[in-house]
């Protein structure tokens, strides 16, 4: 049972890392001409948001953000894609849940 969470661990990290690949980088001074992003890149940023950051650690080129976003809709994207990342908290309440029976 353990080596099959490492493994699915392992899968997730490098299918993560690949997926990544397909994010881009815009400057700062041609975020205005260019189309601005919406919701549905708002979830991909989000999901490929904690290697962004740890990229973004070592890499200035690297950003966890989309500057040329069109507000809320991005952000509401962004929030629900780090969600499905990180896990949210419904994980957590399971756990709990669990634990009290």
């Amino acid at each position: 049972m353990q080596n099959k969470k490492i493994m699915l661990f392992l899968i997730l990290i490098i299918l993560t890392g690949v997926l990544s690949g397909c994010a881009d980088l815009v400057q700062y001074q041609y975020s205005k001409e260019i189309q601005q992003v919406g919701f549905w890149y708002g979830v991909w940023h989000g999901m490929i948001m904690p290697l962004s950051f740890i990229i973004s650690l070592f890499n200035d080129q690297v950003a966890i953000y989309a500057v040329y976003n069109n507000g809320s809709w991005y952000n509401f994207g962004f929030l629900i894609g780090l969600s499905m990342s990180i896990g949210g908290g419904s994980s957590a309440s399971a756990r709990k849940a669990k634990f009290r029976k």
